[in-house]
């Protein structure tokens, strides 16, 4: 299956990254290479365009799609929680602009094998990186009644996170949990049915909940996102793309955090704690798609960027 993934709020991303024609550019989560196409276009001779990127498939569709500007672009397969590491591993201290698109590709959502879908019966796994060792399967089987409903509360924002937990736990005592069929099946008969009649499909918050806690999804950008603001040189942007209200909040609080990290008592006269800012948020607001990329693609809907310039 050819991997596709329309890019979200892509002319809004090169926009904002004001992409420098010598400078270099990380692009964390690679997919198709459609947001690195376009930076790619903007780069001299003497520019250069490091894609990071999980998953295999996406590393080998970007591969392809980025073949033309072969000389200025390398691809790395790892997670962007290690792009100071490869970094150094290529000899770069600093970069003039990282882009982040946090959304699962339309490949990997379509393609059934990779069980990010509920709308076909597939294996649990959900792992964006097949080289990890958890899976959905494991979290739907092992984890205890309040862990699922800790996770389908918070990563699903799913009002009957308590009964789809139950549900579940109920179940997997009969039987071991394999598909994404058996588990929507639970999903729904743990919903009332005048819930199911109205919005979306009444599994989608719950697979959600899985594939961010399996990929880890909310951990890893809070715990590298300090990291990769500081890898920007002076003017350099950061961009981000999320699609979810608690990615969202991760990366408003720490843009704002990193323009104004002081943590002195509000009614001291002076700073005395010595924190400085790093920068400065371009995005008071976040950026969302217009009518006629909704119209174009509906994945984009909930997708929200914010834009934070470092200042050395």
């Amino acid at each position: 299956m050819e991997f596709k993934h329309k890019s979200v709020l892509l002319n809004e991303c090169i926009e904002n990254l004001r992409i420098r024609p010598d400078g270099i550019y990380v692009d964390g989560t690679l997919g198709g290479g459609g947001h690195s196409y376009e930076i790619c276009r903007s780069l001299s001779e003497k520019g250069r365009l490091i894609g990071i990127d999980q998953d295999a498939a996406a590393i080998e569709a970007a591969g392809e799609h980025l073949g033309e500007f072969a000389g200025k672009v390398t691809i790395v397969r790892s997670n962007y929680c290690n792009m100071r590491a490869e970094l150094a591993k290529l000899g770069i201290s600093s970069v003039d602009g990282v882009i982040l698109d946090l959304g699962v590709s339309s490949y990997q959502l379509d393609e059934a094998d990779r069980g990010f879908t509920y709308r076909e019966d597939a294996p649990l796994d959900m792992r964006m990186d097949q080289r990890q060792t958890l899976t959905a399967k494991d979290v739907v089987n092992e984890y205890s009644e309040m862990e699922l409903y800790r996770i389908i509360r918070d990563y699903g924002e799913d009002k009957f996170a308590k009964n789809i937990a139950k549900h579940i736990v109920s179940a997997r005592n009969e039987h071991v949990i394999e598909t994404t069929g058996e588990l929507i099946h639970i999903i729904k008969a743990a919903i009332p049915a005048k819930v199911r009649a109205v919005g979306g499909h009444p599994a989608k918050r719950t697979f959600q909940a899985i594939r961010i806690e399996v990929n880890h999804e909310l951990d890893v950008l809070r715990d590298s996102l300090d990291d990769m603001i500081d890898l920007l040189s002076d003017g350099g942007r950061i961009c981000i793309i999320t699609f979810h209200s608690l990615e969202d909040r991760i990366v408003k609080t720490i843009y704002k955090k990193n323009e104004n990290p002081c943590v002195c008592p509000p009614e001291f006269p002076v700073c005395v704690c010595g924190k400085k800012p790093k920068g400065q948020v371009i995005t008071r607001k976040p950026i969302v798609p217009g009518e006629g990329e909704l119209e174009e693609n509906s994945r984009a809907k909930s997708a929200k960027l914010r834009v934070f310039e470092r200042k050395r």
